[in-house]
């Protein structure tokens, strides 16, 4: 039991990393629509990025339910 706790803590702090930032990616995707028409292309990169992060997320979210986090 106690190697799948350490999992578990593992993973919770995965998703606290991965949480912050996706939320930092998310902001750099709000700036750059504010600041619209420059920069524009940069918006593949910067919502590709993004799209990852929360991917990322995402998964490890579904793994921490997986185990019972």
């Amino acid at each position: 039991m106690k190697i799948a706790s350490e999992s578990l803590k593992d993973l919770k702090l995965q998703v606290k990393k991965a949480s912050a930032r996706a939320m930092n990616l998310k902001m750099d995707l709000h700036d750059l629509s504010e600041e619209l028409p420059i920069g524009w292309e940069k918006i593949p990169e910067v919502a590709q990025r993004a799209h990852q992060a929360f991917e990322t997320l995402t998964l490890l979210r579904t793994r921490v339910a997986a185990l019972g986090g």
